[in-house]
């Protein structure tokens, strides 16, 4: 795997540790699939933080009670999970779905095959969210329901504009979850960032959500914490205060932001 997909291991592996303290997310297939992987990763160092755990499964947890709350809503949709990793995402959610697509580059889809079976409603497709070309090609719909989750930092703002652009193009309703990095916190990732022990030295940051979707029919209609009471309280007490201090308040807001978009 190149830099950018080896960062999906990050992300596992919070979620796998914090999964085994039964805590925030319940995910036994990322512990599952660390406990085969761990001894081929070399993490190291801020990677393997118990802070950046809690943080990465708490990401995890969000984008799930988002993900049940738009399928609840529009049951005939069709989800997209946009730069999926080896996340089990489409087995943690409650609801049912119609059609589950999960979508990254071929290296990754082959990994995930490793651990997922493809049925009637659950798909694996290779998808470059840069390529504008390949998103014509997607599933069609009526309605699509878009999880964006730790994608948009490897995107130029361009980029991302034009992917905004061809999703409206394929399909006449979106709901879509995006979490980014500010322009600040871009800057700042070269020196603080997890990433960079697996070799990523460059990512973007956006701090007009509403001039990236200039000229489009998609917009932000709200604005969700990362960080929401009712899950950092489910942290132990002895952890909590620290976890606060690096993940809360109006600083850890001018790095890293998360934003409901609607088309």
């Amino acid at each position: 795997m190149n830099s950018v997909n080896k960062t999906l291991y990050i992300p596992l592996y919070g979620k796998a540790m914090v999964s085994k303290k039964k805590i925030i997310l319940q995910d036994p297939t990322a512990e599952k699939i660390w406990t085969e992987q761990e001894r081929n990763i070399a993490l190291r160092g801020k990677s393997k933080s118990k802070w950046l755990c809690y943080n990465m499964a708490m990401r995890a947890r969000i984008f799930d009670d988002w993900t049940n709350l738009m399928l609840s809503q529009n049951p005939d949709s069709l989800v997209l999970h946009i730069g999926c990793g080896l996340d089990s995402r489409c087995n943690r959610v409650s609801q049912n779905y119609r059609a589950w697509y999960d979508c990254d580059f071929p290296d990754v889809i082959e990994a995930r095959k490793n651990y997922y079976e493809e049925s009637g409603s659950y798909h694996m497709i290779t998808l470059n969210a840069a390529d504008t070309e390949q998103i014509k090609s997607l599933p069609q719909s009526e309605t699509a329901i878009i999880v964006f989750e730790g994608i948009s930092m490897y995107l130029t703002n361009d980029e991302l504009h034009n992917f905004f652009s061809a999703l409206e193009q394929k399909y006449s309703r979106l709901h879509v979850l995006m979490d980014v990095y500010t322009v600040f916190g871009a800057r700042a990732s070269k020196f603080k960032n997890p990433i960079n022990e697996v070799g990523v030295t460059k990512v973007y940051g956006i701090d007009d959500i509403d001039g990236l979707l200039a000229g489009l029919k998609t917009h932000c209609i709200k604005e969700h914490s990362l960080t929401p009471e009712n899950l950092v309280k489910e942290i132990p007490p002895r952890d909590r205060f620290i976890f606060k201090m690096l993940f809360t308040g109006k600083f850890y807001k001018k790095i890293y932001r998360l934003f409901e978009l609607e088309k």
